[in-house]
């Protein structure tokens, strides 16, 4: 009896300490199910924290590259921001690129990665602002250009308007030729000279005529007579220096001289020319014409008789 009664004993006893074994079993297995949980729960927490600074970092890197258009002037400004920008980068690789990435690096990546951000901000603004300056600097350019076309054309008109006025005033400083006269003249021997008409008697014309101009800028001038005979060709005085020049209206054409004047403002001047050409007078009309700054400014004829038997 007391046999059996310290057997169930010994089976309650161990009873028990297998029920507290399995209990411990199953207290430590919860502790250790819970670590694992906690574990997985912050791996999770760790990869999704630096998924969230790949895509921020990766959302920086597009505002930077929206940049690149950025015209050479203005890197050049931002030449420092670029390099400071540059650094920060390569730390911030490093820290994602590393799969044991603590969270302290995590939590430094974070701040530098919003750094990175104020840089761009700053450089987002530097570059609107030196955008503007360009836009500026186009308009004031194109405005620029717009007034120089401006004052180009009317510099063009008041040349025109000006060259028209010269020649205007070049054309009424032309001289008047008036009270035109031709004398032809019998040169004696003896050098005595005497007035006649009869063609076989004339060896020298005699022209004289008066000019004048009221606003002609005083100076010298020349003056040019042009002579035609009775054939209608021009007759040339070697002794005068015949030859040709411009007219404005009737182009080149043969003078029989060239005869300088010396001239004064509204002032009236008299000229007189005197040739002998190199052949006998033939009867028929002689014809003067006067020319001064390319214009002809006087004309008159003179008629030479064949002359009778005893003439």
């Amino acid at each position: 009896m007391e046999n059996s009664k310290s057997k169930s004993t010994a089976i309650v006893l161990l009873a028990i300490a297998f029920a507290g074994s399995l209990g411990y079993a199953v207290i430590s297995s919860n502790n250790h199910t819970e670590v694992i949980a906690q574990n997985n729960t912050q791996v999770t927490k760790v990869t999704d924290e630096k998924s969230d600074l790949q895509k921020s970092f990766d959302q920086s890197l597009v505002r930077l590259d929206s940049m690149t258009g950025v015209t050479h002037t203005m890197t050049s400004k931002l030449t420092a921001e670029n390099l400071q920008i540059a650094k920060r980068k390569v730390e911030i690789r490093r820290i994602l690129n590393n799969k044991n990435a603590s969270a302290a690096e995590l939590a430094k990546a974070k701040e530098m990665i919003a750094q990175l951000n104020d840089k761009i901000s700053t450089m987002e603004q530097d570059v609107a602002r030196l955008t503007q300056d360009k836009q500026q600097l186009t308009q004031d350019k194109i405005a620029l250009v717009q007034d120089t076309t401006s004052l180009d054309s009317n510099l063009q008109v008041s040349t025109t308007t000006q060259q028209g006025l010269t020649k205007t005033v070049d054309i009424a400083s032309t001289l008047n030729a008036s009270n035109i006269s031709i004398v032809p003249v019998d040169v004696k021997h003896n050098g005595k000279e005497k007035i006649t008409s009869t063609a076989k008697r004339v060896n020298k014309l005699v022209v004289n005529f008066d000019v004048n101009n009221l606003i002609a800028q005083s100076g010298t001038t020349d003056v040019y007579v042009c002579i035609t005979g009775p054939d209608g060709k021009s007759i040339s005085a070697p002794e005068a220096g015949s030859g040709t020049f411009t007219t404005r209206d009737e182009g080149d054409k043969a003078f029989t001289a060239k005869v300088p004047v010396e001239f004064q403002t509204a002032q009236k001047k008299n000229v007189q020319f005197a040739f002998k050409p190199a052949s006998n007078f033939q009867e028929g009309s002689y014809t003067i014409r006067i020319y001064q700054n390319g214009f002809k400014i006087g004309e008159g004829t003179r008629e030479l008789k064949k002359g009778g038997l005893f003439s």
